[in-house]
């Protein structure tokens, strides 16, 4: 599978900024939602969840990507990998919380794996470039995957070391493995952006650009669209 991705490499990568088009809002209250560690779960239904969390710089343009693939219940924009408790918007822009902008993504291993998911998420943002994606620099834009098991690790490590051998970057990869703590979900406005927000200018410039793109490359694990 590595090597089938390899060569099928292609730059979803955007050039403009993201945080000088995002708004600002007041701070969330102290009862905002907040989710720990994941860990895989069976309902009754014989479904198996499990979680994936990515940082591939603003949340807003991949958000909207990895809601369209089968096998995806519930993409959540937020904040991880940060030492600040419930952290807004305006504290992780500091660039003092440690926090990286990142998305929770809840999925069902019968459909699709978290192998599959790296794939994606190695091609829509540039994984090479240190604490910054197009316009946006700042360690809250760093490339990060946040593992929840030692399996989803040694997995992204093996794409690491066989992605920077074939050479299908021109530079080495810098996205950082942490583990895990605590993923907190970002100001409600944040949420379901793209499709919330699909008219703006931000969304037609950048994001449905990089859309239709992965729409091409990854039709077949597309969800089917309801008539």
């Amino acid at each position: 599978m590595i090597k089938s991705f390899i060569f099928s490499t292609i730059s979803f990568f955007a050039l403009s900024s993201c945080a000088q088009n995002q708004s600002s809002t007041k701070n969330k209250s102290m009862d905002n939602s907040i989710t720990t560690s994941n860990t895989e779960t069976t309902t009754a239904a014989g479904v198996s969840l499990d979680t994936a969390t990515f940082g591939t710089g603003c949340f807003w343009c991949t958000e909207a990507i990895f809601q369209q693939l089968k096998g995806v219940e519930k993409v959540t924009s937020g904040y991880s990998g940060g030492h600040v408790k419930n952290p807004t918007y305006e504290e992780v822009c500091s660039k003092t919380t440690g926090h990286a902008e990142c998305l929770s993504i809840v999925y069902d291993k019968t459909k699709i794996s978290f192998d599959e998911l790296l794939e994606v998420f190695w091609q829509v943002h540039d994984p090479t470039t240190l604490n910054r994606q197009g316009g946006d620099a700042g360690p809250q834009y760093r490339s990060v995957i946040f593992y929840n098991s030692e399996e989803q690790k040694t997995k992204a490590e093996k794409y690491i070391v066989e992605l920077n051998k074939s050479g299908a970057f021109n530079n080495p990869i810098v996205t950082t493995l942490e583990k895990l703590d605590v993923f907190y979900a970002a100001e409600n406005y944040h949420q379901n952006y793209y499709n919330n927000n699909s008219e703006q200018g931000y969304c037609q410039m950048v994001i449905q650009p990089k859309l239709d793109k992965f729409q091409k490359v990854f039709k077949d694990k597309l969800k089917t669209k309801k008539p």
